[in-house]
């Protein structure tokens, strides 16, 4: 019988003995059973390049203390192959013009009504450069907006959502633009949501991003938590499994005890931790309760349980009164593909004054996708906003220069940016602006950034407490720096690993992090000395972080982590 700790055991090393576990082994350390020679493995110089870290993590993989198990991050848990569902609608049959002559937006969203009328299918955008005004919605599941390729399907948009929509404020004061880090001209969210977003903008009220709503009151427990369950369980025991169907969509809810144990334990329970001032960080407590989408694999009615899609990212202790509650509709299914979005070049606004000229967003989207896509001259090119086991794939921002080429924030977990690029801006960088990169903040975890390349931008660990992110497999000039407002806590929390990475200009800025990252693993990272924006750790006391092959990237093996993690299921 497996254990509640690591179920299925057996499956993630192969599911076999003898001369299937051998071969699942030697895929493990970053090669074949066929390919690897057998003198290599008493050689101590390719020994050299499989760290101790990574045979660690193998024989723990969903509950190591530095490295997060990111192996399911992705749609459908990191298939590479995306639905190919059948043509159903043509924008030139709803009016579109190829020629950049009229504002197809209209046409473009009635085509897409069309196929949510129809349950779902493929909007074909042929080869064109087609005028867009105004924003291009995706709400509905199972809807793919699909072009001729991001070389010959081009959408030119001429407008700001500011224009659009209004001004968006931040909740917490100021003169700040939400479209800093929020929205997009393709924007995929539930219908319904969109609608009352936008409605809420208008009347200059805060608007609704997460999972429950602006209050957070749209919400019902399903069941509480029947006994404590830890990080890396599979499975969690319910007082009541008759609300549970396999396959639903649930949200694991914690909320934190008055001593911040929740917090401390994002952290990695690490001693400093129980030092730090949190009662004032008022936007980091703002991200609590904590709200983790998963769904239930299996219903086991006789013991009470519930098997989940995948391992509990914290623990789920009595003191955080852990529940599975309902959630917001997400949207499901939908995808973006073959097309570039290139914008009406406008001088980039000074910081958190961006007007709006986003790419393409995703709210509330689950298992949804973007393939083949390119932003050009953008504020801000692919967000993230509580979007849950997405794909990014073949994504390009370019042009005059983004304050966040990449965006993950409010709760998204588990989602898979795979081969990026960000190009070298085609203007220098006006004054009182930002870049930052590939940013992950609020409380956002089990992420990953792979296959980059990055010709301007940093790692940008926003604060916001995000825990348990991957980058892995990347190329940078690390020019770029992090943002986040003091009041939003750490920057890091536990389990950061950065695997494999070259920098090509020698700065250790948010890429050499064992020295201020708690319980993070910097693995195989070129040799870098500080110099510009230098922080300090946020905790006192001993880090625990682990840190190996410094100064060999292109040498580690598997050079790719979430791949080998892909291969332990």
């Amino acid at each position: 019988m497996t254990s509640d700790r690591q179920p299925g055991r057996r499956a993630v090393l192969g599911g076999a003995v003898g001369a299937a576990a051998t071969a699942a082994a030697s895929t493990l350390l970053g090669g074949t059973a066929s390919a690897a020679p057998a003198h290599r493995a008493q050689d101590p110089a390719h020994l050299a390049r499989v760290p101790a870290l990574w045979r660690e993590f193998r024989a723990n993989p969903y509950a190591h203390p530095q490295i997060p198990f990111v192996g399911r991050a992705g749609r459908a848990g990191g298939g590479s192959r995306f639905p190919r569902r059948p043509v159903v609608a043509d924008v030139r049959d709803f009016g579109a013009l190829p020629d950049g002559s009229a504002d197809a937006a209209p046409a473009i969203n009635r085509a897409v009504e069309r196929a949510a009328l129809l349950g779902g299918g493929t909007v074909r955008i042929p080869p064109g450069t087609y005028r867009v005004d105004d924003v291009v919605r995706v709400g509905h599941d199972n809807v793919v907006l699909r072009g001729a390729g991001s070389g010959r399907t081009t959408l030119l948009g001429t407008r700001s959502l500011q224009e659009l929509i209004g001004r968006y404020g931040s909740r917490y004061g100021g003169n700040k633009s939400a479209w800093s880090w929020a929205g997009g001209m393709i924007w995929l969210s539930p219908a319904d949501r969109y609608r009352s977003l936008t409605a809420a903008i208008r009347s200059a009220a805060w608007p609704f991003e997460g999972w429950t709503g602006n209050r957070r009151d749209e919400w019902r427990t399903l069941s509480p938590l029947g006994r404590p369950a830890r990080q890396g369980d599979w499975h969690v025991t319910v007082a009541d499994t008759s609300p549970f169907r396999r396959g639903d969509r649930v949200l694991l809810r914690l909320e934190d005890d008055a001593g911040h144990g929740l917090l401390r334990h994002m952290c990695g329970d690490i001693e400093g931790a129980a030092e730090y001032a949190w009662d004032d960080k008022t936007k980091l407590t703002s991200y609590v309760p904590y709200e983790w989408p998963c769904r239930i694999a299996e219903v086991e009615p006789r013991h009470r349980r519930l098997r989940l899609d995948r391992p509990l990212p914290l623990d789920a202790r009595p003191e955080w009164r852990p529940q599975l509650t309902t959630l917001v509709r997400p949207l499901v299914g939908a995808g973006v593909e073959g097309l570039t979005l290139d914008f009406v070049e406008t001088p980039q606004s000074e910081h958190l004054l961006d007007r709006g000229y986003n790419g393409v967003a995703l709210q509330c989207a689950w298992d949804c996708w973007v393939d083949d896509v390119t932003v050009n001259n953008a504020d801000n090119g692919f967000l993230l906003v509580a979007a849950k086991a997405c794909t990014l794939r073949g994504t390009t921002v370019s042009g005059r220069g983004s304050h966040h080429p990449y965006c993950c924030r409010e709760g998204s977990h588990d989602n898979l940016v795979d081969t990026f690029t960000i190009k070298q801006r085609t203007r220098p960088a006006p004054p009182n602006t930002q870049l930052h990169g590939i940013n992950v903040e609020g409380l956002s975890s089990h992420n990953v950034w792979t296959r980059g390349v990055m010709e301007m931008g940093t790692f940008d660990t926003h604060r916001g407490l995000p825990f348990a992110n991957v980058r892995t497999d990347i190329t940078l000039d690390n020019v770029g720096q992090h943002g986040g407002d003091a009041s939003a806590g750490p920057l890091y929390g536990a389990r950061f690993t950065h695997w494999n990475v070259t920098v090509t200009n020698g700065r250790a800025g948010l890429v050499k992090i064992d020295g201020i990252a708690p319980r993070s693993a910097t693995v195989a990272i070129s040799t870098v000395s500080e110099f510009g924006q230098t922080d300090v750790p946020d905790f006192t006391g001993d880090l625990d972080t682990r840190a190996d092959l410094y100064g060999r990237p292109g040498e580690v093996r598997p050079a790719n982590l979430y791949d080998a993690q892909r291969s332990t299921g």
